[in-house]
């Protein structure tokens, strides 16, 4: 005998919603504020990574907490004040990288199921509160986009630490993707060129030679396979190629060393220094590894790079500004970003 069950008490059925998608632009990160404890903060949480110091023992503990952070955030909260956004009391990577993510979303407008935001490895808005926020919204698909186009453990394998350590805690997980690195794209290479040619073409002088500066690192890191030097070479050979310099013209440097380990060599301000004494007087520095400006290039490299050339007896000298969130710039990040969605749109 078949027995009908009656529906009439049965819950309905939820109705599917539409599935969105998060794409999360990520970038290094700030102090929340120029003085000494807004820096002591982010410098604490920065020098606490074991991907950026991997040594993380006893002897590294004391010195970050008894020397490092006793000291050199005074310093740092020097050097943040002479580039800080005064308007909005933030610094310019925070403002440039929210514009960045507000035109990113302009420009895939017509994918309406897509959400964009952005978030800071280190310090606000953390990658932890935007992806709580873009789940909040309903995105079950996240591209996570760490805006760094040569890879290294110390920066794009970081964001990807932090991305897993907030989707461990979260029972009913969205399905993940990173992009990869773009050291070597095309859309990439052509937009440097393009951004060096414009800058080049407006300056009152012209430059005997061009300084290709990229943030340094350890070299004990890449001797232990870090494959981040091989990616700068590669970025730095296809810019030569495409703007039909040699090494002579174009040179290859790295920046902002750190401690005493020696780290990649040569050294940008060495390099700028040894330029000056053997008598070059006119050169322009790019920094192909920096989506965003920053402190490291709107300070060190504009202003304190800047003065070590003339001091040595450079006389003109110019800092060509990163892509950030111009035309050429938000070319890269779009293509980027809809090669990686594939599938998903």
């Amino acid at each position: 005998m078949t027995v009908v069950v009656p529906f009439g008490n049965a819950k309905p059925a939820l109705a599917a919603q539409p599935q969105r998608i998060g794409v999360l632009l990520v970038n290094l990160g700030t102090p929340d504020t120029a003085d000494a404890q807004g820096v002591r903060v982010y410098l604490k949480e920065f020098l606490s990574d074991s991907r950026v110091i991997e040594d993380q023992g006893l002897v590294w503990k004391l010195i970050l907490n008894g020397i490092i952070l006793r000291v050199r955030p005074g310093r740092k909260a020097l050097d943040y004040r002479k580039i800080w956004n005064a308007e909005r009391n933030e610094s310019p990577l925070k403002t440039i990288t929210r514009s960045q993510a507000e035109k990113l979303a302009d420009a895939i407008a017509d994918h309406d199921h897509v959400v964009v935001d952005w978030a800071m490895r280190y310090g606000n808005p953390s990658i932890r509160s935007r992806i709580d926020a873009l789940v909040a919204e309903g995105c079950d698909r996240l591209l996570v986009v760490p805006l760094y186009p040569q890879y290294s453990a110390a920066t794009s394998a970081t964001v990807c630490d932090e991305v897993f350590r907030v989707l461990a805690d979260m029972r009913a997980q969205p399905t993940l993707r990173v992009t990869p690195p773009y050291y070597d794209d095309p859309d990439y290479i052509e937009a440097l060129a393009v951004s060096i040619e414009g800058h080049l073409a407006s300056l009152p002088f012209e430059p005997e030679l061009v300084v290709a500066s990229f943030h340094g690192m350890p070299q004990k890191y890449v001797d232990q396979g870090d494959p981040y030097q091989a990616q700068c070479v590669a970025t730095t050979e296809s810019l030569r190629k495409r703007l039909g310099l040699d090494a002579a013209r174009l040179l290859l440097t790295f920046q902002s060393r750190f401690g005493n380990d020696e780290w990649l060599q040569p050294y940008t301000d060495k390099t700028i220094e040894k330029l000056a004494k053997d008598g070059v007087k006119r050169i322009a520095v790019v920094t192909p590894g920096f989506t965003a400006d920053c402190l490291e290039t709107l300070e060190e490299i504009a202003q304190e790079n800047a003065e070590i050339f003339r001091h040595n007896g450079g006389e003109q000298f110019s800092a060509i500004p990163c892509l950030n969130d111009s035309e050429p710039g938000m070319d890269v990040i779009r293509q980027l970003v809809l090669r990686e969605l594939q599938g998903w749109i």
